[in-house]
């Protein structure tokens, strides 16, 4: 008997074990698209909303709790939904463009936003980057969503009701509408945006139902229109009526195009044509755990399996698709510049001073094909625009500092990407370093930079210090990018001259980065804890780090390694004490760093977010180790409050990403990973050109943090950092992870990643 209950129970394990070996990996079910949606003006937890679209997808799609305008137009703590919007916001500080919702209701016609509102919970809420489903208490309706690149199918489940409707909201700033009952269809446009576009900006809209209306409505601000079929005014919309049956399910395919009415409806057959809600849902699911599905991570906990695939989901949002397939089949654009159809790639939707530290190198490794598409793009911006974008929504944006359009450029460039038009980017990169373009492209103050060396501090140019900085290092990037292309070499030695402008911004006095007058001194009583001013978002123990080419040369300036390192260790010991005086108020990035008990260390902004990898340059790799576990720990969850700050388009979630993986890109421009430890046991990255990484950490546990050995392929490998191209042919990553640090590996200077000064 005992023999042969061992008999069945070793089938029934190789059965269960078969079972779970072919259990397809579906890394979409994974993620939480209301990672950081709990965010309010004064405290940011992300300052997300639920983007249920197509990887970089042209429009996105998402429940609307605020006010028609208002850039939080999804916060967890809300009640009511007031419709389901279409949306292109990158940012609530950026807010929308191509905007308009739909919205079930039953009972009353009622259309204004705060009269169809209807109580919702998250109980009854089904929320995927494929799907999103909710229960509308008010209506007893539920509403379900999913989307192609340009289209997005709805299914609204109705009650019994002799008037059960569809609202359809325009908005305001200028729109129009109009009701074709004989096709089942709406169709219309919306104006309203928030910049970045010429004046005649219109997002057109198509709606077609698969059920016929039983009443239409036309509505304009307050007034409800009977049987009026069509409307043009400041702000308009339409009602359609149906009498519905419990249980029934209407219908509604919508596409949008920022070219046409007759475009919309082009994408609207082309993307949805007539395949059932259920069939779109599948495929848009099967799209999203494609691009997932590049990084597989095994040996962690269920929660940080979520929050590494929030996080990657969240990389590939932004910057979004801005072109569109024509009746010819070519790639076409509505131009945010020029105004104008043009032909090729556009992609809107994303501010380089944030995405170019890490979400753009992710996008080199991971999805060099997708950013080779944006690099085309950029190229149309520079020839239709002038001048590379700094911030793009879709047209330029007056915003942040900095001309890191150059290294955003450079790094693709630099790291592989090829069959584009290279020297087109080189010369919009010499053409934005030298000249001060409109809304923040080019470089602010560029005369004082290009013969000072620095933005003074008191020529009234704020963020002078920061923009020096930024400036220095898109020189280096422009600098190398120049040396790839072969360029001549007077050129060449100009830009390695300038990217050691950052010494000129440092104070031996204080030992850090500071604003400098015009007369070559520095302000008096300068105090290295104020917000703003001669900085961006950050104070001077922030932005003193910001010399990402040559961390070496900044070793030296403030003193050495052990200086250096002392600072490094400083910004975790010191109290959160700031000076908010330049902005007269607390902005929401000083009380994200106030309250995250990690002393000066900001990680919800960006300028910071590399600092914790410097101590590879100072032969203390270990506290990178422990630095990166404890952030990855403590500041990012798979929940509604789960970012420690603004996600900022793919940045924050690109840097777990990256440090979850074990390094990072300190430096885009150059070839190189830094090294920190790996989240999980196992992580397999599968390349475009067919080969894999494989990094393994079996022992890595909460408390094996630290790393004894590392081998790449099954050789002892003792330097701090990985090369890029070496990781392009594939390989292993052995890390041999510990409970205690050891203090040998990586402490010589051969170990240490590029630094500037050290290459020559």
């Amino acid at each position: 008997m005992i023999k042969k209950n061992l008999v069945f129970f070793g089938l029934l394990f190789l059965c269960l074990a078969a079972k779970a070996q072919n259990k397809t990996f579906d890394p979409v079910e994974y993620v939480n698209p209301l990672m950081g949606t709990q965010s309010v003006h004064s405290l940011s937890n992300g300052n997300t909303y639920p983007a249920i679209a197509r990887p970089w997808g042209m429009n996105f799609w998402s429940p609307q709790t605020g006010k028609m305008g208002d850039g939080w137009m999804y916060t967890y703590t809300a009640e009511k939904i007031r419709g389901f919007k279409q949306t292109h916001q990158p940012s609530p500080w950026i807010n929308d463009y191509g905007q308009f919702s739909i919205m079930p209701v039953t009972g009353k016609l009622v259309f204004k936003e705060e009269e169809r509102a209807s109580w919702f919970s998250h109980k009854s809420e089904t929320v995927k980057p494929y799907y999103y489903s909710v229960y509308l208490a008010d209506y007893d309706v539920t509403a379900e969503l999913t989307t192609t690149e340009r289209a997005a199918h709805f299914q609204f489940t109705f009650p019994e009701n002799e008037q059960s409707s569809v609202v359809i909201d325009a908005f305001d700033k200028g729109s129009h509408i109009k009701i074709i009952p004989s096709e089942n269809k709406i169709v219309g446009y919306t104006t309203r945006n928030s910049g970045g576009v010429p004046a005649n900006f219109k997002n057109y809209f198509v709606l077609i139902f698969d059920k016929p209306f039983a009443s239409n409505h036309t509505w304009h601000g307050s007034v409800l229109e009977k049987n009026k079929l069509e409307l043009t005014d400041d702000h308009v919309g339409a009602v359609v009526g149906f009498k519905t049956k419990k249980g029934e399910k209407i219908n509604v395919r919508v596409a949008s195009s920022f070219i046409s009415i007759e475009q919309a409806e082009l994408n609207l057959t082309t993307e949805l044509g007539k395949a059932s809600f259920e069939q779109t849902m599948a495929d848009s699911k099967k799209e999203w755990n494609k691009v997932l599905g590049k990084l597989t991570v095994e040996g962690g906990s269920d929660e940080q399996l979520k929050t590494f695939y929030s996080c990657l989901y969240r990389t590939a949002c932004f910057p979004q698709k801005q072109y569109e397939i024509d009746a010819k089949g070519k790639i076409v654009h509505y131009s945010p510049h020029n105004g104008k159809i043009e032909s090729g790639y556009m992609y809107a939707g994303t501010g380089f001073w944030d995405t170019f530290r890490a979400l753009y190198p992710l996008l080199n490794l991971v999805y060099p094909s997708i950013n080779k598409e944006m690099q085309q793009g950029l190229i149309n911006v520079y020839k239709e625009g002038g001048f590379l974008p700094e911030w793009s929504s879709p047209g330029y944006r007056d915003c942040m500092v900095g001309n890191n359009s150059a290294s955003v450029v450079a790094d693709a460039y630099l790291k592989g990407m090829r069959d584009y038009d290279i020297n087109t980017l080189y010369e919009a990169l010499i053409k934005g370093a030298n000249t001060e373009g409109p809304d923040a492209t080019g470089r602010k103050g560029v005369e004082y930079y290009n013969t000072l060396g620095y933005v003074p501090y008191d020529v009234k140019i704020n963020e002078n210090a920061a923009r020096t900085l930024e400036y220095a290092y898109d020189d280096f990037t422009i600098w190398k990018l120049a040396k790839a292309l072969k360029r001549p070499k007077k050129e060449i030695s100009l830009f390695e001259k300038r990217m050691m402008n950052y010494k000129n911004v440092f104070d031996p006095k204080i030992g850090l980065m500071s604003g400098r007058n015009k007369d070559g001194s520095f302000p008096a009583n300068f105090n290295p804890f104020k917000w703003g001013d001669a900085f961006t978002e950050g104070n001077s123990w922030h932005y003193s780090w910001s010399v990402f080419h040559d961390i070496n040369g900044l070793i030296g300036l403030m003193g050495g390694e052990k200086s250096f390192v002392s600072k490094l260790d400083s910004v975790f010991t010191m109290p959160p004490i700031f000076d908010d005086s330049y902005y007269g108020s607390v902005i929401h990035e000083i009380r994200e760093m106030q309250i995250m008990n990690m002393g000066q260390y900001a990680h919800g902004n960006q300028p910071i977010q590399h600092m914790i990898y410097l101590y590879n340059y100072a032969g203390q790799p270990w506290k990178t180790q422990y630095w990166s576990r404890e952030v990855m720990n403590r500041l990012y969850t798979p929940t509604p409050d789960g970012y420690c700050g603004d996600e900022d388009n793919g940045q924050t979630s690109a840097w777990y990403v990256f440090s979850a993986m074990g390094f990072y890109p300190v430096c885009p421009g150059t070839e190189e990973y830094v090294l920190g430890a790996p989240l999980f046991k196992k992580v397999t990255l599968e390349l475009e050109n067919g080969k894999k990484l494989i990094i393994n950490a079996p022992k890595n546990s909460e408390d094996n943090k630290y790393v004894q050995e590392l081998k790449w392929n099954n050789s002892t490998y003792t330097k701090n950092y990985i090369n890029h191209f070496d990781v392009l042919k594939g390989g292993e990553l052995d890390f041999d992870m510990s409970n205690t640090a050891n203090q040998k590996r990586g402490t010589s200077a051969s170990s240490y990643p590029y630094s500037y000064s050290t290459s020559k």
